[in-house]
Protein backbone atom coordinates (compact mmCIF):
# COMPACT_ATOMS: atom_id res chain seq x y z
CA UNK A 1 0.00 0.00 0.00
CA UNK A 2 2.99 2.46 0.61
CA UNK A 3 3.98 1.98 -2.95
CA UNK A 4 1.15 3.65 -3.88
CA UNK A 5 0.57 6.29 -1.74
CA UNK A 6 2.71 8.95 -3.93
CA UNK A 7 0.80 7.51 -7.08
CA UNK A 8 -3.00 8.32 -5.07
CA UNK A 9 -1.70 11.70 -4.09
CA UNK A 10 -0.70 12.81 -7.28
CA UNK A 11 -4.27 11.09 -9.29
CA UNK A 12 -5.70 13.65 -6.41
CA UNK A 13 -3.93 16.58 -8.21
CA UNK A 14 -4.80 15.38 -11.66
CA UNK A 15 -7.94 14.18 -11.84
CA UNK A 16 -11.48 16.57 -11.96
CA UNK A 17 -13.03 16.26 -8.83
CA UNK A 18 -16.25 14.60 -10.15
CA UNK A 19 -13.93 11.48 -11.50
CA UNK A 20 -11.90 11.41 -7.52
CA UNK A 21 -14.62 8.21 -6.35
CA UNK A 22 -13.50 6.57 -9.34
CA UNK A 23 -10.84 4.30 -8.73
CA UNK A 24 -7.40 4.07 -11.07
CA UNK A 25 -8.13 0.03 -11.45
CA UNK A 26 -11.54 0.79 -12.82
CA UNK A 27 -10.79 3.85 -14.86
CA UNK A 28 -7.63 2.18 -16.43
CA UNK A 29 -9.18 -0.27 -19.06
CA UNK A 30 -11.31 2.60 -19.79
CA UNK A 31 -8.14 5.03 -20.82
CA UNK A 32 -6.77 1.58 -22.77
CA UNK A 33 -9.47 1.40 -24.68
CA UNK A 34 -9.69 4.81 -25.47
CA UNK A 35 -6.17 4.76 -27.15
CA UNK A 36 -6.96 2.06 -29.17
CA UNK A 37 -6.09 -0.76 -27.22
CA UNK A 38 -2.44 0.29 -26.85
CA UNK A 39 -0.81 -1.18 -24.09
CA UNK A 40 1.07 1.95 -22.80
CA UNK A 41 -1.43 4.44 -20.80
CA UNK A 42 -1.52 7.01 -18.69
CA UNK A 43 -1.90 5.18 -15.92
CA UNK A 44 1.28 2.70 -16.95
CA UNK A 45 3.58 6.11 -17.03
CA UNK A 46 2.11 7.17 -13.30
CA UNK A 47 3.39 3.78 -12.64
CA UNK A 48 6.54 5.21 -13.80
CA UNK A 49 6.46 8.08 -11.95
CA UNK A 50 5.45 6.10 -8.44
CA UNK A 51 8.39 3.46 -8.87
CA UNK A 52 10.75 6.53 -9.40
CA UNK A 53 9.36 8.41 -6.46
CA UNK A 54 9.77 5.78 -4.44
CA UNK A 55 13.37 4.90 -5.28
CA UNK A 56 14.22 8.79 -4.52
CA UNK A 57 12.72 8.35 -1.67
CA UNK A 58 14.73 5.17 -0.28
CA UNK A 59 17.76 5.80 -1.93
CA UNK A 60 18.66 9.34 -2.49
CA UNK A 61 21.51 10.66 -0.44
CA UNK A 62 20.02 13.34 1.38
CA UNK A 63 16.61 12.53 2.38
CA UNK A 64 14.04 14.18 1.01
CA UNK A 65 10.28 15.27 2.13
CA UNK A 66 7.43 13.67 0.20
CA UNK A 67 5.83 17.23 -0.12
CA UNK A 68 8.94 18.50 -1.84
CA UNK A 69 9.21 15.64 -4.52
CA UNK A 70 5.65 16.22 -5.15
CA UNK A 71 6.12 19.71 -6.06
CA UNK A 72 9.20 19.36 -7.78
CA UNK A 73 7.94 17.20 -9.92
CA UNK A 74 4.68 19.32 -10.90
CA UNK A 75 6.87 22.41 -11.28
CA UNK A 76 9.15 20.53 -13.73
CA UNK A 77 5.85 19.00 -15.59
CA UNK A 78 4.82 22.67 -16.23
CA UNK A 79 8.34 24.35 -16.99
CA UNK A 80 8.73 21.77 -19.72
CA UNK A 81 5.73 23.07 -21.35
CA UNK A 82 6.65 26.67 -22.13
CA UNK A 83 8.56 29.67 -20.74
CA UNK A 84 5.37 30.57 -18.89
CA UNK A 85 3.98 28.08 -17.26
CA UNK A 86 5.25 27.63 -13.72
CA UNK A 87 4.23 26.14 -10.44
CA UNK A 88 3.76 28.10 -7.20
CA UNK A 89 3.69 26.71 -3.59
CA UNK A 90 0.69 27.21 -1.24
CA UNK A 91 3.40 30.01 0.37
CA UNK A 92 4.23 31.70 -3.01
CA UNK A 93 0.55 31.66 -3.71
CA UNK A 94 -0.28 33.33 -0.22
CA UNK A 95 2.63 35.99 -0.79
CA UNK A 96 1.52 37.04 -4.63
CA UNK A 97 -2.12 37.32 -3.15
CA UNK A 98 -1.11 39.57 -0.11
CA UNK A 99 1.63 42.04 -2.54
CA UNK A 100 -1.85 42.35 -4.35
CA UNK A 101 -3.49 44.00 -1.45
CA UNK A 102 -0.15 44.95 0.26
CA UNK A 103 2.15 45.77 -2.76
CA UNK A 104 6.13 44.71 -1.57
CA UNK A 105 8.98 46.95 -3.18
CA UNK A 106 10.64 46.23 -6.77
CA UNK A 107 13.29 47.07 -9.10
CA UNK A 108 10.85 47.36 -12.01
CA UNK A 109 12.61 44.53 -14.02
CA UNK A 110 10.34 42.21 -16.41
CA UNK A 111 12.72 39.00 -17.11
CA UNK A 112 12.22 35.70 -18.82
CA UNK A 113 13.78 32.03 -18.53
CA UNK A 114 16.19 31.04 -21.36
CA UNK A 115 18.34 27.91 -21.04
CA UNK A 116 18.10 27.86 -17.58
CA UNK A 117 19.70 31.56 -17.37
CA UNK A 118 17.55 34.76 -16.60
CA UNK A 119 17.22 37.04 -19.25
CA UNK A 120 15.78 40.76 -19.12
CA UNK A 121 13.11 41.57 -21.28
CA UNK A 122 12.48 44.90 -20.30
CA UNK A 123 12.90 47.22 -17.37
CA UNK A 124 10.06 49.73 -16.89
CA UNK A 125 10.06 53.62 -17.54
CA UNK A 126 11.23 55.09 -14.75
CA UNK A 127 12.23 52.26 -12.72
CA UNK A 128 15.27 51.87 -10.58
CA UNK A 129 16.65 49.34 -13.15
CA UNK A 130 15.98 51.95 -16.03
CA UNK A 131 18.03 54.63 -14.23
CA UNK A 132 20.62 52.49 -13.72
CA UNK A 133 20.65 51.59 -17.49
CA UNK A 134 19.68 47.96 -17.77
CA UNK A 135 18.76 46.92 -20.97
CA UNK A 136 16.85 44.31 -22.80
CA UNK A 137 18.53 40.85 -23.04
CA UNK A 138 21.21 41.32 -20.34
CA UNK A 139 21.75 38.18 -18.69
CA UNK A 140 21.19 37.98 -14.72
CA UNK A 141 23.63 35.62 -12.87
CA UNK A 142 22.97 36.22 -9.43
CA UNK A 143 20.24 37.81 -7.23
CA UNK A 144 21.91 39.08 -3.60
CA UNK A 145 25.19 36.85 -4.30
CA UNK A 146 22.72 33.62 -4.94
CA UNK A 147 22.98 32.30 -8.52
CA UNK A 148 19.79 32.30 -10.50
CA UNK A 149 20.68 29.15 -12.62
CA UNK A 150 17.76 26.84 -12.99
CA UNK A 151 15.55 28.85 -10.80
CA UNK A 152 11.58 29.55 -11.49
CA UNK A 153 10.03 32.98 -12.51
CA UNK A 154 7.87 32.53 -9.38
CA UNK A 155 11.49 32.07 -6.74
CA UNK A 156 13.15 34.79 -9.13
CA UNK A 157 10.33 36.80 -8.34
CA UNK A 158 10.25 36.45 -4.48
CA UNK A 159 14.18 37.27 -4.44
CA UNK A 160 14.20 40.63 -6.69
CA UNK A 161 10.71 41.92 -4.56
CA UNK A 162 10.85 42.93 -0.81
CA UNK A 163 10.69 45.92 1.71
CA UNK A 164 10.19 48.83 -0.10
CA UNK A 165 13.36 51.04 0.15
CA UNK A 166 15.39 48.22 0.46
CA UNK A 167 18.11 46.85 -1.94
CA UNK A 168 19.03 44.45 -4.07
CA UNK A 169 22.04 43.37 -5.70
CA UNK A 170 21.80 41.88 -9.12
CA UNK A 171 25.13 40.55 -10.68
CA UNK A 172 24.38 40.64 -14.71
CA UNK A 173 26.83 40.02 -17.94
CA UNK A 174 25.73 41.43 -20.99
CA UNK A 175 27.14 39.49 -24.27
CA UNK A 176 30.40 41.68 -25.05
CA UNK A 177 30.57 42.59 -21.26
CA UNK A 178 32.29 40.89 -18.05
CA UNK A 179 29.93 40.33 -15.08
CA UNK A 180 28.94 43.71 -13.17
CA UNK A 181 27.00 44.07 -10.29
CA UNK A 182 24.41 46.43 -9.82
CA UNK A 183 22.83 47.89 -6.89
CA UNK A 184 19.00 48.87 -7.21
CA UNK A 185 16.42 49.93 -4.76
CA UNK A 186 13.18 48.01 -3.98
CA UNK A 187 10.61 50.82 -4.62
CA UNK A 188 6.94 50.72 -5.09
CA UNK A 189 5.69 49.21 -8.35
CA UNK A 190 3.77 51.97 -9.63
CA UNK A 191 5.28 53.23 -13.31
CA UNK A 192 3.90 55.46 -15.68
CA UNK A 193 2.72 54.15 -18.89
CA UNK A 194 2.27 56.57 -21.08
CA UNK A 195 4.48 60.13 -21.48
CA UNK A 196 4.08 62.66 -24.30
CA UNK A 197 5.28 65.65 -25.82
CA UNK A 198 4.82 67.84 -29.25
CA UNK A 199 7.63 67.30 -31.68
CA UNK A 200 8.16 70.72 -33.81
CA UNK A 201 4.76 71.94 -33.21
CA UNK A 202 2.82 69.43 -35.62
CA UNK A 203 3.66 66.36 -34.40
CA UNK A 204 2.39 64.52 -31.06
CA UNK A 205 4.46 61.87 -29.65
CA UNK A 206 2.85 59.13 -27.37
CA UNK A 207 4.99 57.00 -25.30
CA UNK A 208 3.29 53.32 -24.37
CA UNK A 209 5.63 51.95 -21.48
CA UNK A 210 2.77 49.49 -20.59
CA UNK A 211 -0.59 48.41 -19.87
CA UNK A 212 -2.44 49.09 -16.17
CA UNK A 213 -5.77 50.74 -14.74
CA UNK A 214 -4.13 54.15 -15.76
CA UNK A 215 -3.35 53.53 -18.71
CA UNK A 216 -6.88 54.14 -20.43
CA UNK A 217 -7.44 57.60 -19.20
CA UNK A 218 -3.90 58.76 -19.30
CA UNK A 219 -4.00 58.20 -22.68
CA UNK A 220 -7.07 59.61 -23.57
CA UNK A 221 -5.59 62.82 -21.88
CA UNK A 222 -2.80 62.75 -23.23
CA UNK A 223 -4.38 62.79 -27.18
CA UNK A 224 -6.42 65.76 -25.97
CA UNK A 225 -3.43 67.85 -24.37
CA UNK A 226 -1.57 67.56 -27.49
CA UNK A 227 -3.89 68.43 -29.73
CA UNK A 228 -5.14 71.96 -27.44
CA UNK A 229 -1.15 72.45 -27.93
CA UNK A 230 -0.43 71.89 -31.78
CA UNK A 231 -3.68 74.41 -31.94
CA UNK A 232 -5.30 72.72 -35.00
CA UNK A 233 -1.51 72.14 -36.39
CA UNK A 234 -1.10 68.38 -35.68
CA UNK A 235 -0.67 66.38 -38.61
CA UNK A 236 -0.06 62.79 -36.92
CA UNK A 237 1.09 60.71 -33.79
CA UNK A 238 4.35 58.65 -33.05
CA UNK A 239 3.30 56.34 -30.68
CA UNK A 240 6.26 54.15 -29.03
CA UNK A 241 5.93 51.16 -28.24
CA UNK A 242 9.45 49.95 -27.61
CA UNK A 243 10.66 48.20 -24.83
CA UNK A 244 7.40 47.70 -23.51
CA UNK A 245 7.06 44.17 -21.72
CA UNK A 246 2.87 44.11 -21.89
CA UNK A 247 0.50 44.26 -18.98
CA UNK A 248 -3.12 43.89 -18.08
CA UNK A 249 -4.57 42.17 -21.75
CA UNK A 250 -7.97 44.11 -21.32
CA UNK A 251 -6.10 47.48 -21.33
CA UNK A 252 -3.82 46.57 -23.95
CA UNK A 253 -6.97 45.71 -26.54
CA UNK A 254 -8.76 49.04 -25.17
CA UNK A 255 -5.85 51.34 -26.04
CA UNK A 256 -5.93 49.63 -29.75
CA UNK A 257 -9.46 49.98 -30.06
CA UNK A 258 -8.84 53.87 -29.35
CA UNK A 259 -6.96 54.26 -32.26
CA UNK A 260 -8.94 52.18 -34.91
CA UNK A 261 -12.33 53.28 -35.57
CA UNK A 262 -13.93 49.51 -37.05
CA UNK A 263 -12.35 45.83 -37.68
CA UNK A 264 -11.02 43.34 -35.48
CA UNK A 265 -8.35 43.65 -32.98
CA UNK A 266 -7.49 40.60 -32.65
CA UNK A 267 -7.93 36.83 -32.66
CA UNK A 268 -7.95 34.57 -29.50
CA UNK A 269 -7.47 30.81 -29.89
CA UNK A 270 -7.20 28.45 -27.60
CA UNK A 271 -6.64 24.45 -27.16
CA UNK A 272 -8.99 24.00 -30.01
CA UNK A 273 -8.08 25.65 -32.88
CA UNK A 274 -11.74 26.38 -34.11
CA UNK A 275 -12.79 28.02 -31.56
CA UNK A 276 -11.83 31.67 -32.80
CA UNK A 277 -13.07 34.90 -30.76
CA UNK A 278 -12.68 37.51 -32.98
CA UNK A 279 -11.99 40.83 -30.77
CA UNK A 280 -13.36 43.38 -32.34
CA UNK A 281 -13.04 47.72 -32.31
CA UNK A 282 -15.92 49.52 -31.22
CA UNK A 283 -16.68 53.19 -33.41
CA UNK A 284 -14.48 55.98 -32.74
CA UNK A 285 -10.98 57.21 -32.98
CA UNK A 286 -9.39 59.76 -30.16
CA UNK A 287 -7.00 60.39 -32.93
CA UNK A 288 -9.65 61.81 -35.54
CA UNK A 289 -7.83 59.54 -38.09
CA UNK A 290 -4.74 61.11 -38.42
CA UNK A 291 -1.57 59.23 -39.45
CA UNK A 292 0.11 56.78 -37.24
CA UNK A 293 3.11 55.71 -37.05
CA UNK A 294 3.95 53.09 -34.39
CA UNK A 295 7.59 52.21 -33.04
CA UNK A 296 8.48 48.78 -32.25
CA UNK A 297 11.74 46.81 -31.35
CA UNK A 298 12.64 43.40 -29.75
CA UNK A 299 11.56 44.68 -26.41
CA UNK A 300 7.95 44.88 -27.47
CA UNK A 301 6.56 42.07 -25.91
CA UNK A 302 3.34 40.60 -25.51
CA UNK A 303 0.19 43.31 -24.82
CA UNK A 304 2.39 45.37 -26.72
CA UNK A 305 2.92 43.35 -29.97
CA UNK A 306 -1.33 42.73 -29.44
CA UNK A 307 -1.59 46.67 -30.38
CA UNK A 308 1.10 46.73 -32.68
CA UNK A 309 -0.66 44.00 -34.75
CA UNK A 310 -4.00 45.80 -34.80
CA UNK A 311 -2.35 49.22 -35.95
CA UNK A 312 -0.77 46.85 -38.59
CA UNK A 313 -3.50 45.10 -40.19
CA UNK A 314 -6.09 47.55 -39.65
CA UNK A 315 -3.90 49.83 -42.08
CA UNK A 316 -4.16 52.23 -38.98
CA UNK A 317 -0.16 52.84 -38.73
CA UNK A 318 3.17 52.10 -40.39
CA UNK A 319 5.26 49.98 -37.88
CA UNK A 320 9.08 51.41 -38.12
CA UNK A 321 11.75 49.81 -36.22
CA UNK A 322 12.89 46.35 -35.77
CA UNK A 323 11.20 42.99 -35.05
CA UNK A 324 9.30 42.29 -31.74
CA UNK A 325 9.43 39.63 -28.97
CA UNK A 326 6.92 37.40 -30.43
CA UNK A 327 5.12 36.58 -27.21
CA UNK A 328 1.50 36.25 -27.69
CA UNK A 329 0.53 33.78 -24.12
CA UNK A 330 -2.65 34.38 -22.46
CA UNK A 331 -1.38 32.83 -18.72
CA UNK A 332 -4.39 31.20 -16.55
CA UNK A 333 -3.50 31.49 -12.78
CA UNK A 334 -5.39 27.77 -11.66
CA UNK A 335 -5.60 27.43 -7.84
CA UNK A 336 -4.91 23.92 -6.39
CA UNK A 337 -7.32 23.87 -3.54
CA UNK A 338 -4.64 24.74 -0.75
CA UNK A 339 -1.93 23.32 -2.38
CA UNK A 340 -0.55 26.23 -4.23
CA UNK A 341 -1.33 27.11 -7.83
CA UNK A 342 -0.23 26.61 -11.42
CA UNK A 343 0.82 29.44 -14.24
CA UNK A 344 -0.39 28.00 -17.35
CA UNK A 345 -1.13 28.81 -21.16
CA UNK A 346 -4.33 28.33 -21.72
CA UNK A 347 -4.79 30.57 -25.16
CA UNK A 348 -3.29 32.87 -27.19
CA UNK A 349 -4.06 35.84 -29.57
CA UNK A 350 -2.91 36.37 -33.12
CA UNK A 351 -3.59 39.65 -35.19
CA UNK A 352 -6.17 40.06 -36.72
CA UNK A 353 -5.71 39.29 -40.10
CA UNK A 354 -4.37 35.28 -38.41
CA UNK A 355 -1.01 36.40 -38.21
CA UNK A 356 0.81 34.02 -35.85
CA UNK A 357 3.04 36.39 -33.39
CA UNK A 358 3.91 33.56 -30.83
CA UNK A 359 7.61 32.59 -31.28
CA UNK A 360 7.49 34.67 -34.33
CA UNK A 361 6.97 38.19 -33.95
CA UNK A 362 6.49 41.41 -36.02
CA UNK A 363 8.52 42.68 -38.63
CA UNK A 364 8.23 46.05 -38.91
CA UNK A 365 6.73 47.87 -42.48
CA UNK A 366 10.39 49.63 -42.26
CA UNK A 367 13.12 48.35 -40.77
CA UNK A 368 15.32 51.02 -38.87
CA UNK A 369 18.00 50.12 -36.93
CA UNK A 370 18.91 52.35 -34.04
CA UNK A 371 22.65 54.23 -34.36
CA UNK A 372 23.26 53.79 -30.69
CA UNK A 373 21.26 51.05 -28.90
CA UNK A 374 22.99 47.51 -28.58
CA UNK A 375 21.66 44.86 -31.48
CA UNK A 376 20.49 43.05 -28.84
CA UNK A 377 18.46 45.07 -27.34
CA UNK A 378 16.55 45.85 -30.37
CA UNK A 379 15.37 42.65 -31.80
CA UNK A 380 18.77 40.79 -33.04
CA UNK A 381 19.13 39.02 -30.16
CA UNK A 382 17.16 36.38 -28.40
CA UNK A 383 13.37 36.39 -29.07
CA UNK A 384 10.66 34.13 -27.26
CA UNK A 385 10.83 31.37 -30.03
CA UNK A 386 14.65 30.80 -29.35
CA UNK A 387 13.11 30.28 -25.47
CA UNK A 388 13.42 26.26 -24.87
CA UNK A 389 9.85 24.50 -24.36
CA UNK A 390 8.52 27.96 -26.63
CA UNK A 391 5.22 27.08 -27.91
CA UNK A 392 5.69 25.84 -31.65
CA UNK A 393 3.77 27.69 -34.71
CA UNK A 394 2.90 25.53 -37.64
CA UNK A 395 0.74 27.86 -39.08
CA UNK A 396 2.61 29.40 -42.62
CA UNK A 397 3.76 32.57 -42.50
CA UNK A 398 1.83 34.88 -44.14
CA UNK A 399 1.85 38.37 -45.62
CA UNK A 400 -0.01 41.41 -44.81
CA UNK A 401 -3.55 41.81 -46.84
CA UNK A 402 -3.23 44.45 -49.89
CA UNK A 403 -3.59 47.46 -48.49
CA UNK A 404 -6.19 49.71 -49.77
CA UNK A 405 -5.79 52.42 -52.48
CA UNK A 406 -4.77 55.67 -50.97
CA UNK A 407 -7.90 58.00 -50.36
CA UNK A 408 -7.80 61.60 -52.35
CA UNK A 409 -7.14 64.53 -49.57
CA UNK A 410 -9.97 66.79 -49.05
CA UNK A 411 -8.46 70.54 -49.04
CA UNK A 412 -7.16 71.25 -45.60
CA UNK A 413 -6.96 67.54 -44.69
CA UNK A 414 -4.04 64.99 -44.58
CA UNK A 415 -4.40 61.28 -45.79
CA UNK A 416 -5.52 59.03 -43.20
CA UNK A 417 -2.95 56.42 -43.19
CA UNK A 418 0.24 55.62 -44.90
CA UNK A 419 1.23 52.61 -47.05
CA UNK A 420 2.54 49.81 -45.39
CA UNK A 421 6.40 50.04 -46.44
CA UNK A 422 6.53 53.29 -47.51
CA UNK A 423 9.60 55.23 -48.13
CA UNK A 424 10.86 58.71 -46.37
CA UNK A 425 9.08 61.33 -48.64
CA UNK A 426 10.64 64.04 -46.71
CA UNK A 427 11.83 67.27 -48.80
CA UNK A 428 15.18 68.60 -47.87
CA UNK A 429 14.66 71.60 -49.12
CA UNK A 430 11.68 72.19 -46.84
CA UNK A 431 12.87 70.92 -43.34
CA UNK A 432 10.14 70.44 -40.96
CA UNK A 433 9.37 73.48 -38.45
CA UNK A 434 12.52 73.87 -35.97
CA UNK A 435 11.52 73.04 -32.23
CA UNK A 436 11.78 75.09 -29.34
CA UNK A 437 14.32 74.39 -26.90
CA UNK A 438 12.00 72.83 -24.77
CA UNK A 439 10.10 70.54 -27.53
CA UNK A 440 13.49 69.14 -29.04
CA UNK A 441 12.99 65.40 -28.26
CA UNK A 442 17.01 65.20 -27.48
CA UNK A 443 16.12 67.29 -24.10
CA UNK A 444 13.05 65.38 -22.92
CA UNK A 445 14.18 61.60 -22.96
CA UNK A 446 11.41 59.83 -20.72
CA UNK A 447 11.70 56.00 -22.01
CA UNK A 448 13.11 52.90 -20.39
CA UNK A 449 16.78 53.00 -21.04
CA UNK A 450 17.00 56.65 -21.21
CA UNK A 451 18.32 56.13 -24.71
CA UNK A 452 15.15 55.67 -26.90
CA UNK A 453 13.52 59.44 -27.53
CA UNK A 454 16.53 61.32 -27.46
CA UNK A 455 18.46 63.28 -30.51
CA UNK A 456 20.31 60.47 -31.88
CA UNK A 457 16.97 58.41 -32.16
CA UNK A 458 17.55 57.22 -35.13
CA UNK A 459 13.77 55.43 -35.39
CA UNK A 460 12.36 58.41 -34.19
CA UNK A 461 13.51 60.65 -36.69
CA UNK A 462 12.26 58.67 -39.41
CA UNK A 463 8.81 58.26 -38.28
CA UNK A 464 8.72 61.94 -37.48
CA UNK A 465 9.82 63.09 -40.82
CA UNK A 466 7.45 60.04 -42.56
CA UNK A 467 4.98 61.95 -40.83
CA UNK A 468 6.17 65.85 -42.53
CA UNK A 469 6.77 64.12 -45.77
CA UNK A 470 3.44 62.60 -45.88
CA UNK A 471 1.72 66.10 -44.90
CA UNK A 472 3.83 67.49 -47.96
CA UNK A 473 2.86 64.97 -50.35
CA UNK A 474 -1.31 65.74 -49.49
CA UNK A 475 -0.30 69.60 -49.71
CA UNK A 476 0.92 69.08 -52.92
CA UNK A 477 -1.77 66.96 -54.29
CA UNK A 478 -4.14 69.32 -52.72
CA UNK A 479 -2.43 72.38 -54.83
CA UNK A 480 -2.94 70.58 -58.13
CA UNK A 481 -6.38 70.53 -57.88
Amino acid sequence: MRKWLPLIALLTLLVPRPALPQTAAAAQPQATQAAGGKTSSVYEQLNLFGEAFERIRQDAVEPVGDQKLIETAISGMLSGLDPNCGYLTEDEYKSQQNSAEQPAGSPGLVVTIDSGQLKVVSPHDGSPAAQSGIKPGETILAIDKQPVFDMTLPQVDALLRGPVDTEVTLTLRSDAGKPNEVKLKRVVAKWSTVTSRLEGGDVGYIRLAGFDTETQAALTAAVKDLAQQAGGKLIGYVIDLRNNPGGSFDVAVTAADDFIDKGDIALVKGRKGENVKHLAATPGDVTNALPLVALVNGGTASEAELVAGALQDNHRAVLVGTKTFGQSAIETLIPLNGNGAIRLTTARFETPSGRAIQGKGLEPDVTVAPVKLERLAQGFGRREADLPGALKNTDPVTGLPPPPAPAQPTPGQSTPGQTPGAPNVANPANPAPEASANEKHGTRSSVATGELGGSDDEQLTQALDMLRGLKMVSAARTGGQ
